[in-house]
């Protein structure tokens, strides 16, 4: 699959359980490009967790850490980079991601019933205590919906196999990613 020159980077965002790094990972072994998942990258230059640095240094210093790495990899080409839940939360992250030339920002939508399913079938799924905490969840969700309502394009996961997703999101590269005040946020 060949992408149009003037996209060289492709950021997935969206709630956890969204697919962005399962759908990141497919996507890039697709196009022959390098996948990167953004908490991935801050654990290994902190040389710590994502739980550890949230339990030692708290929420800010790691959205910190988050904001430096999105901008370091905004430099890089041929990169799919898959964002945390969190990461548009943090206005640094998002000013990184709108003036990113070159690069497509697309948000994995689903329902929340349906993101939590699939966290909760991921392993490991027990030592993520937000999942027990749905009205917390709920809100989190709802407070983070127009952020990643943002992006450049929007496609709906829910009964897609992480396969038809790469799939739509390559229909969207072909295109060229283009987006406007017309068809910022379009649903694919």
């Amino acid at each position: 699959m060949s992408v149009p020159r003037t996209i060289r980077r492709v950021v997935l965002t969206g709630f956890m359980g969204a697919g962005k790094s399962t759908v990141g990972a497919m996507l890039a072994k697709t196009l022959g490009w390098e996948f990167l998942d953004a908490d991935t990258a801050i654990e290994a230059v902190a040389g710590k967790t994502v739980a550890e640095i949230f339990a030692q240094h708290g929420e800010e210093a790691f959205r910190s850490l988050e904001a430096e790495a999105v901008l370091k990899n905004m430099l890089r080409g041929n990169l799919v980079l898959a964002l945390g839940g969190g990461a548009l939360e943090t206005e640094s992250t998002r000013r990184i991601l709108a003036s990113a030339a070159q690069t497509c920002v697309i948000f994995l939508d689903a329902p929340l019933d349906v993101l939590v399913e699939r966290c909760l079938a991921q392993p490991y799924a027990a030592e993520r205590p937000v999942l027990a905490d749905r009205d917390g969840l709920l809100r989190r969700f709802n407070s983070r919906l127009p952020h990643y309502r943002s992006a450049q394009h929007t496609i709906s996961t829910k009964g897609l196999s992480p396969e038809a997703v790469v799939a739509r999101i390559l229909d969207v590269l072909a295109g060229g990613c283009i987006s406007d005040s017309a068809t910022k946020g379009a649903t694919v």
